[in-house]
């Protein structure tokens, strides 16, 4: 019996999927192609059929978790950017419960990468941007890039501190940060009218 045409393709993504959740939660160092496999349930000849190195597949487990959590936040925004904010800044996506992005679970690890990595998590903050951008249109620039700190920076103190009511003062706080922002921008749209 011959394989589907699109097997490749989903044995590719099950590879990926492991992969961004294992190094967003572990780290590229404490992520080993034998575990990583064994949670995609493939055996390790299967990686080398995909990826040539496990750094190559860092960049595209970067990628995939940003096109998927971009989908999330897409879907997210239809409410608005105060939705987006609320979704974002909660304390099931800091424990990886409901999300990973990869711009706040990678931001310690990613320092540590090669060039061409560290360009990849460029690239997708870059699309992060844009996309809050292409939200709010009315906001300058440097509204957004602060809302960008506000949300990635909270996430990343939210995971990194051990108690939970802390971590979701944070969160509270950054939300708060990113409605203030939000409500200074409609304040000068209105004045513009």
């Amino acid at each position: 019996m011959p394989w589907p045409t699109d097997q490749r393709d989903r044995t590719r993504s099950r590879i990926l999927e492991s992969a961004s959740r294992l190094f967003a939660d572990k780290g590229y160092e404490q992520v080993c192609i034998d575990d990583l496999m064994a949670d995609a349930g493939l055996t390790r000849g299967a990686f080398y059929s995909h990826f040539q190195t496990k750094a190559e597949l860092y960049a595209q487990a970067i990628r995939y978790a940003a096109s998927t959590g971009g989908a999330r936040l897409q879907e997210l925004g239809k409410g608005g950017v105060g939705a987006l904010v609320e979704g974002y800044l909660q304390r099931s996506h800091a424990t990886g419960e409901s999300m990973r992005c990869p711009l706040a679970f990678m931001a310690a690890d990613i320092t540590q990468r090669e060039p061409e990595i560290r360009q990849v998590y460029s690239t997708a903050l870059q699309n992060f941007i844009a996309r809050l951008q292409q939200a709010s249109p009315t906001s300058e620039r440097t509204q957004i890039l602060q809302m960008v700190v506000a949300l990635i920076g909270g996430l990343v103190l939210a995971r990194a501190v051990e108690e939970p009511d802390l971590s979701e003062e944070i969160l509270a706080a950054c939300r708060s940060d990113c409605h203030d922002l939000l409500a200074q921008q409609h304040s000068l749209s209105a004045n513009d009218v």
